[in-house]
């Protein structure tokens, strides 16, 4: 089969995502994208590139049997300003995001204009999919106050119909490109001189909730416990305070400051910690603690978002080892001050790695190739 894949917004998750399903479908992939920048200009205007993008492979022999439209796309004007030439072939619409419930900061007001995008790509859309059953049910619960906005014609019908040709397929993830850069070292040393290594590798962002990370790191630091730090993750035009804070008040126990700028540095990172930490106060899915998890950092996360529905049930609290699901920022104190006082034991790599093997690309696309022959098919 040939699958169209549009991305205005090919940079960071949507474009390992992309990669990935290319690199290991067994149809064929033709990417349609777009530099990852000036996103809002990339929902309201990149329809029209991206459109002309694809009717010139079309044109150059490219017959479509599917088209995969990332939550970037503004499908109903795709869809119309290539009637012509790919009107009729069925979309699947996947979500990475949706701007009707991603977290803005109280300095922010919601322009709502982004979240009808959403809506409206939705109800022209064949299929609906969405990485986290946790993105699922939270936009679903937001969508008929979204409608109820508008003083008339709110179509609150739709919600129904827009549920009933969704579906949730977690990303895939090339997690055993890791393999390659694993380390010999067990880890997690309690020695004199090699405390353990606790790790943040999410994005430097108010939505991660860095204050929280940083005031838990102080709080342990005051009460005598012995860490290092890995501080990874992409960051934008503005670094939040609390990073230049934990530079000044932990510089001689950082292992790593700032973004990795190859993937050979940035597995060996997550290779040489210990423990991966989330206080996250959003998360549709969570690929970079994903691969943490993976290289064999044992997780501390919150028991909400998507991360229960991430981790095998049996392994919420694993026998004889550290839990994994914290319920409160006391509880997650607690867990950690045991992990680093060795009262409470990590899991094994080759556990972690285990925990997360439906996730990798090699078995998880066949998941993917099934939704795309189903949806032609129908």
């Amino acid at each position: 089969m040939n699958v169209l894949a549009l991305e205005p917004w090919y940079g960071g998750s949507h474009r390992n995502f992309l990669d990935g399903l290319a690199r290991h479908s067994r149809h064929v992939i033709q990417r349609v994208t777009m530099p990852a920048r000036f996103w809002k200009w990339r929902m309201q205007g990149g329809a029209v590139t991206i459109a002309r993008k694809a009717i010139q492979a079309v044109e150059g022999g490219f017959q479509p049997d599917v088209i995969l439209a990332s939550s970037m796309v503004n499908v109903p004007a795709l869809l119309s300003l290539t009637r012509h030439q790919i009107s009729r072939v069925p979309v699947v619409y996947y979500l990475h995001e949706n701007q009707l419930t991603y977290p803005i900061s109280d300095k922010e007001e919601r322009d709502l204009s982004y979240a009808y995008i959403n809506y409206l790509s939705c109800l022209a859309a064949d299929r609906i999919v969405f990485n986290s059953e946790f993105h699922y049910e939270e936009f679903m619960r937001a969508l008929p106050g979204l409608l109820k906005v508008f003083p008339d014609y709110t179509h609150l019908h739709t919600v129904s119909e827009i549920r009933a040709k969704s579906s949730v397929l977690h990303l895939g993830i090339n997690l055993k490109a890791h393999d390659q850069y694993e380390s010999s070292d067990e880890g997690f040393s309690l020695g004199p001189d090699e405390p353990p290594i606790v790790l943040w590798n999410q994005r430097w962002e108010y939505d991660k909730n860095p204050e929280a990370f940083f005031r838990l790191m102080s709080r342990l630091d005051d009460a005598g416990f012995r860490f290092r730090l890995i501080l990874a993750g992409k960051h934008f035009e503005e670094q939040p305070y609390e990073f230049e804070q934990a530079f000044e008040r932990y510089a001689e126990r950082i292992l790593h400051y700032g973004y990795a700028e190859d993937f050979e540095e940035y597995s060996r990172l997550l290779q040489r910690a210990d423990i991966v930490i989330s206080t996250a106060l959003h998360e549709f899915f969570g690929i970079a603690v994903m691969e943490a998890i993976y290289c064999g950092c044992h997780p501390v996360l919150p028991n909400r978002l998507s991360y229960p529905e991430l981790i095998p049930e049996r392994h919420h609290r694993p026998l004889l080892h550290a839990p994994i699901l914290y319920e409160d920022y006391d509880e997650l104190f607690v867990i950690m001050s045991d992990l680093l006082k060795g009262n409470e034991h990590p899991l094994p790599r080759v556990v972690l790695q285990s925990m997360l093997s439906q996730l990798d690309w090699a078995t998880h696309v066949e998941q993917y190739d099934a939704l795309f022959e189903s949806t032609a098919a129908n």
